[in-house]
C-alpha cells in the first residue's frame, strides 16, 4: 500500500514535524487543524464560531489537495479548550455537512496549540 504526504498552500503550513496529511491507500488521514489563516499563517479573529469555521475550511482545502472532500469524511475528532463551546462549535461545524455526517468524538482538553478555542482531525476516503 502506498503512502502519500499531502502539502498545499490552500491549507496552513505544519508548526511542527507532522504533515497537513497523509494518504494511505484510499484513506486519508488529516492532521489536527487549527484557526489559522492560510495566507498569512495568523490566527483568525473571533470567537468559537469564527474559530470553527476556519478549521473547517482548513480541512476542506486540505482534503481537496489529496484528493477528496467533506463529504467524503468519516470520522473527526473535535478538541475544545472549553466543552462549554460545546453548542456553538456543533452548530457552526454541521453547517459543512451536506448529507450524513461523519462519525465523531469531541472532547474537552487542558490547552491547545497557539491558544486556539478548537482543533480538529478528520479521515476521509478518497472520491471515486
Amino acid at each position: 500500500m502506498t503512502r502519500q504526504k499531502i502539502t498545499t498552500k490552500a491549507g496552513p503550513a505544519a508548526i511542527g514535524p507532522y504533515s497537513q496529511a497523509i494518504v494511505c491507500g484510499e484513506m486519508v488521514f488529516v492532521s489536527g487543524q487549527i484557526p489559522l489563516d492560510p495566507a498569512t499563517g495568523a490566527f483568525v479573529q473571533g470567537g468559537i464560531e469564527a474559530q470553527t469555521r476556519q478549521v473547517m475550511r482548513n480541512i476542506g482545502a486540505i482534503l481537496e489537495a489529496a484528493g477528496s472532500s467533506l463529504d467524503q469524511v468519516v470520522k473527526t475528532t473535535v478538541y475544545l479548550a472549553d466543552l462549554n463551546d460545546f453548542d456553538e462549535m456543533n452548530r457552526t461545524y454541521g453547517t459543512f455537512f451536506t448529507g450524513d455526517p461523519p462519525a465523531r468524538a469531541t472532547v474537552q482538553v487542558a490547552k491547545l496549540p497557539r491558544g486556539a478555542s478548537v482543533e480538529i482531525d478528520a479521515i476521509s476516503i478518497k472520491k471515486s
